[in-house]
């Protein structure tokens, strides 16, 4: 499928959404002036340790605190003297910030370093060479793995990205080269600064969908200011040279960008709790602190319909696709309950269970269907990447 990333701005925000034809596939939001620390490096100092669930509590910013497990340290680096690995109050260490504070909940930090491409992810105190679990061509695995055995190094390794499948060797071995490059940079930069300091910072937010979006799938990528588009042109004519001709700008003074493609109508829609179905039925989605509840009704749908049953299986495949698409658009994540309406045929369940799993890999988010409980309520993990969509507009 052709697929176009528009990218505009709304007031303080910049919207980036991908579209299919007019239908939006996924949507972010992010501030002009936006501080965003996830990816950020800093020098954080260890304020607390807390034995009992194994975790420190480094300052990363003034008065900032983050997470981080110590049972998942590996290969940290001090910029303190230490005789040993084992940390104490005090120390100094590189730290970056895996994932982003959630309401009351801290980031998480990792000292597990990683540099992102568009088709590479450099992994320092981790030295195996990864291939991305999408790419499902044996021969093509074999090739991308002897490829990158040769930059397999004691300090770090490679994860090989989706992007990266038919990617040419040249193109593969120019980024490889770029991060082991970045790498060293900010080692050498970071060891001699002082606690608080960023040492590496990520590429604003609409910068990383583009880096991040399938190549092959993306066949235009379209702003409607001039600032953000020489940006794009800057960032793609740097590190993405073979996408730069997919870069447009649209100019029509009587219809803007977003009301050409309806950004401000479907991002409302995105929000609504009630979702409709074509059928008459509705799907509600409720996000609570620990999970997000999603509820299948069947609303006008089986008004005057005979085969309850069979309408009941029809509603819930129609459901199953809508929900796959809400899960991406709202940018849902962690553990994600769905109550499809009860059927009694057993195989009219594991028909509705293999369709919803289809339906969820054509999430480029890790999307894993996990099972149906005996209360037939459907389990779906999301691996977080960034706030849902509702809480980026709450904080815009």
């Amino acid at each position: 499928m052709k697929h176009k990333l528009i990218i505009t701005k709304d007031g303080d925000s910049i919207v980036s959404s991908v579209f299919e034809e007019k239908e939006m596939l996924q949507v972010n939001v992010f501030g002009l002036q936006e501080e965003n620390p996830l990816g950020n490096i800093y020098v954080g100092k260890v304020k607390n340790i807390v034995a009992n669930i194994a975790a420190a509590f480094v300052e990363y910013e003034k008065g900032k605190m983050c997470y981080l497990s110590l049972e998942e340290v590996r290969n940290p680096i001090f910029l303190n003297s230490k005789k040993n690995e084992k940390m104490v109050v005090g120390d100094e260490i590189l730290v970056q910030i895996a994932k982003a504070d959630v309401k009351t909940k801290a980031p998480v930090a990792t000292t597990g370093l990683n540099f992102t491409g568009k088709y590479l992810v450099l992994t320092h105190g981790n030295n195996i060479i990864g291939i991305s679990g999408k790419i499902g061509d044996e021969e093509e695995r074999k090739r991308l793995k002897t490829l990158m055995d040769a930059y397999k190094h004691t300090e770090y390794g490679f994860i090989v990205r989706t992007n990266a499948a038919k990617a040419e060797d040249s193109v593969l071995k120019e980024e490889a080269e770029a991060l082991i490059s970045l790498y060293r940079e900010t080692l050498s930069y970071g060891t001699h600064k002082t606690p608080f300091s960023v040492v590496y910072r990520t590429l604003p937010g609409y910068l990383c969908d583009i880096r991040d979006s399938l190549s092959e799938a993306i066949t235009e990528i379209i702003t409607d200011d001039r600032k953000l588009y020489e940006e794009i042109a800057s960032y793609l004519g740097r590190y993405q040279k073979e996408d730069l001709e997919k870069l447009r700008f649209y100019e029509d003074n009587l219809l803007s960008l977003s009301k050409l493609y309806g950004i401000e109508v479907k991002l409302e829609d995105a929000l609504k709790k009630k979702v409709w179905l074509k059928s008459g039925g509705t799907i509600i989605i409720e996000p609570t602190e620990a999970l997000t509840v999603i509820d299948v009704n069947t609303g006008k749908a089986i008004s005057g319909k005979r085969k309850v049953q069979e309408t009941f299986f029809k509603l819930n495949l129609e459901a199953a696709e809508e929900i796959a698409r809400q899960i991406r658009l709202r940018n849902l994540s962690g553990i994600i309950i769905v109550d499809f309406i009860d059927m009694e045929d057993k195989s009219a369940k594991e028909a509705l269970m293999r369709f919803f799993e289809e339906q969820l890999r054509k999430d480029s988010v890790k999307t894993v269907l996990v099972d149906m409980t005996a209360l037939n309520l459907v389990e779906v993990t999301r691996k977080k990447v960034r706030k849902p969509l509702y809480e980026q507009i709450r904080e815009e």
